[in-house]
């Protein structure tokens, strides 16, 4: 409030100008972090000179500066996007414009169009984050922008901006019962409501590929993956392995699924038919952050499809991954159940006896010598027995000096020579690759499996939360007798990354660290709290989808609900809106001035007495045409004191001395009006 106070000791001009240059900085802060930087600095700059010359009554730039400036923009944004269309290119071009438009910022119909470029500018920052922070600021930007709406419509004096905003506030209010109306009820057909996202790319998370050994450092993103909330009671932490991406093929640096691609286009086998579960399932419901990947995270294993809204489908790859048909662009949630026991692999997609392991025996040739010949002093130790290998391979991992590291350095040529020999050292991906590695020269048939391992259990909502940081890589191996077997390698090397769930972290802030140095668990309640709440957003807000709204319908007496009743009940509403908007403005009416309507009442007496009264007349003007006519004296001098008490009654120094309008109105209804002259 303080700055609005500065701002109204301005001269009118300067002072609306600053205040919507102001607002439209706000609506623009967020978008700096995707915006190209010549656009921030242009924007900043374009700005700034603006309010300089605001402030110092200077003239606005000539069109030939204006001309150079767009160009200048569009060749800006064809060199940055190398296209004028598209997201990211059109938010750019939009950014740019408005600031653009504020060099001739001139009449009325250039702060109109101004506001809303303003507007769609806000609502453009939702193409990237539709957060809660986001939300709360762009609300914010939304309050500021009718404000100078409203200050634009006072055209007269100098109307305070408390004022202004006070009345947007208002405004805000009135149309916020609209506004839940279309949101609950404006149909939601995807992906109009989802988000495109490349997050996860370079950092942490899942991902279609895994290259091993370019990667000298590991940047852990504590970004959320997904929530997940158990029916009943939680399995333990050192269960929790949500299955991702299942890599088979092996080129000596990188893994890639079955077939090479992220799999929601490919048309591989089904799933496996010898599929066994016993005991009882674990029951959940996932909220999975959007990743712009196919893939559904569900426990270890799912045999049936998680529930899915109605306009998604999935299905199971013969590598028991359950994949989308689309990427994910948007919050989904999904209701699943897994059995922590089963058993599958043992017979092909035809239900006989699997012979062909070509796939999953498969290794580059000239690549990792050393490890092939560990492989076959293994398998001279202890046998070709595949659980005597794995077993021999997990002890000299537990005993053989190696460590988990978010470090590793780069690798050469020879991946898995490099960890079992060298280095040592390397996180999930480098001993899952080459303990696989290990097992394939050794005869036995393996596989990367990655996805996410473990999780943390949210105190204030009982969400279990999962992090990009918690992705994971583990191996799964096939015995004859068992089938496919997950086997953890990191376990071997570092026990409490898989037991305990022990996370190297990456380094905190300079915030987190000195809120961490006053209270230990301080910044951790803050944490939860804040994901609590931003919980309740994804679930009610963000997650409000196509079946929640039928579900809806369902719950106001639709048996079957439909577009069309959708459809029915928007029109339906909108009828008793309008109906509504009908008697406030009849109401508003009646409530308009009671003071005018009692001197326009006085005015057409006269005029049908034949008195001069013209239209807009004041009371003084009517009282001339009183003295000028031929009204007996007596009535004159009535007419004229009730005449002059009208005028005081609204514009007397110090109102309140004389009758009121109360008073006024009986002594209207008292007085003896001249009667109406008749047209001949």
């Amino acid at each position: 409030m303080k700055l609005l106070d500065r701002l109204n000791h301005l001269p009118r001009d300067a002072r609306d100008t600053l205040f919507l240059l102001i607002v439209i900085g706000w609506v623009i802060l967020p978008q700096v972090a995707h915006l190209p930087i010549w656009t921030s600095a242009l924007a900043a700059g374009v700005l700034l000179w603006r309010g300089r010359l605001a402030v110092t009554a200077r003239p606005l730039p000539s069109r030939w500066w204006l001309i150079a400036l767009l160009v200048a923009t569009l060749a800006g944004t064809w060199a940055s996007h190398r296209t004028l269309l598209g997201r990211d290119a059109g938010v750019t071009l939009v950014v740019m414009l408005l600031t653009l438009k504020t060099l001739e910022l001139r009449a009325r119909r250039d702060a109109l169009v101004v506001f809303f470029l303003g507007f769609f500018t806000m609502l453009t920052n939702f193409f990237y984050s539709q957060s809660l922070p986001v939300a709360a600021a762009m609300l914010v930007g939304l309050l500021g922008l009718l404000t100078a709406l409203v200050n634009a419509h006072r055209p007269v004096g100098q109307p305070s901006l408390r004022e202004s905003a006070r009345m947007a506030g208002w405004m805000a209010l009135a149309g916020a019962p609209v506004m839940i109306a279309l949101f609950v009820l404006f149909p939601r057909f995807s992906p109009l409501w989802g988000i495109p996202s490349d997050a996860l790319t370079g950092r942490s998370g899942l991902s279609s590929s895994m290259e091993v050994g370019n990667v000298a450092k590991l940047a852990l993103d504590d970004g959320i993956a997904m929530r997940v909330k158990f029916e009943g009671a939680p399995p333990p932490q050192r269960a929790l392995y949500f299955r991702g991406p299942v890599l088979t093929s092996f080129d000596g640096r990188h893994w890639t699924a079955r077939g090479g691609s992220d799999g929601f286009e490919a048309s591989g086998p089904p799933g496996p038919a010898d599929l066994q579960v016993t005991g009882e399932p674990i029951r959940y419901e996932v909220t999975l952050e959007p990743s712009n990947r196919p893939w559904l995270l569900t426990l270890d294993v799912a045999g049936t499809p998680p529930e899915l809204p109605a306009n998604l489908r999935a299905r199971m790859t013969a590598d028991m991954q359950w994949l989308a048909y689309r990427p994910i662009t948007e919050l989904l949630r999904y209701r699943a159940q897994s059995h922590p026991a089963f058993r599958y692999g043992l017979t092909g997609w035809n239900g006989r006896p699997r012979r062909d392991f070509w796939p999953d025996l498969q290794l580059p040739p000239g690549f990792n010598p050393r490890t092939v010949a560990l492989a076959e002093q293994l398998k001279q130790s202890v046998g070709d027995d595949p659980q005597a290998l794995v077993r021999a391979a997990l002890e000299r991992l537990r005993t053989g000096g190696y460590t988990y590291t978010l470090e590793p350095g780069v690798n050469g040529q020879h991946t898995a020579d490099e960890f079992w020999f060298d280095t040592k050292a390397g996180f999930c991906e480098h001993i899952s690759s080459a303990f696989v590695v290990l097992m394939r020269a050794a005869g036995v048939p393996a596989r990367i499996v990655t996805g996410f391992q473990g999780g943390e259990l949210n105190g204030v909502d009982n969400f279990w939360v999962v992090r990009n940081a918690d992705a994971h890589a583990w191996a799964e191996v096939w015995y004859a007798a068992q089938g496919w077997v997950r086997i953890d390698p990191t376990g071997a090397v570092m026990p409490g990354r898989v037991g305990q769930f022990q996370r190297l972290r990456a380094p905190e802030g300079f915030v987190a660290g000195a809120i961490g140095t006053l209270s230990p668990t301080m910044l951790a309640q803050l944490r939860a709290t804040w994901e609590a709440v931003n919980n309740s957003w994804n679930q009610w807000v963000l997650n409000y989808t196509q079946s929640r709204q039928f579900d809806l319908l369902k719950t106001l007496g639709f048996e079957s609900p439909s577009w069309q009743d959708l459809g029915k009940l928007i029109a339906g509403l909108l009828t008793v809106a309008a109906l509504a908007g009908i008697a406030w403005a009849r109401w508003e009416r009646s409530q308009h001035d009671p003071w005018l309507r009692l001197l326009t009442r006085a005015r057409l007496r006269l005029a049908q007495a034949g008195i001069d009264a013209p239209p807009q007349a004041p009371p003084r003007a009517l009282l001339q045409g009183v003295n000028a006519s031929h009204l007996p004296p007596e009535l004159r001098q009535q007419l004229a004191d009730w005449l002059l008490a009208l005028e005081r009654l609204r514009y007397a120094a110090a109102p309140g001395a004389g009758p009121s309008l109360a008073a006024l109105q009986r002594d209207f209804q008292r007085l003896a009006w001249p009667r109406p002259q008749h047209r001949i």
